[in-house]
């Protein structure tokens, strides 16, 4: 969804944390694939656990950004009361 009013930096800016995003998405799915083979060293296990833990907090705090962007671009839609989207709170 690119808006055409943006700075093409901010644009840019926007593809990159896409990118980021979904390049975190991928490290972690690899992490859990590795650990669930279980033929894996218990520091290494460790480490890949660790680093788990870390890419999931970093991708949550940015799916809740992400979340709360689109309840107040919907609260905007409906007016600034908002009340129908109070109620899913």
């Amino acid at each position: 969804m690119t808006n055409e009013n943006q700075p093409q930096d901010l644009q840019e800016a926007k593809a990159q944390e896409d990118l980021d995003f979904e390049a975190s998405l991928k490290e972690l799915e690899q992490i859990v694939d590795r650990l669930e083979q279980g033929d894996i060293p218990l520091e290494e296990a460790l480490d890949k656990f660790q680093k788990g833990i870390q890419l999931s907090r970093k991708l949550k705090q940015e799916l809740d950004q992400a979340d709360q962007l689109l309840f107040e671009v919907m609260k905007e839609d409906q007016g600034e009361d908002g009340a129908d989207l109070e109620e899913k709170e």
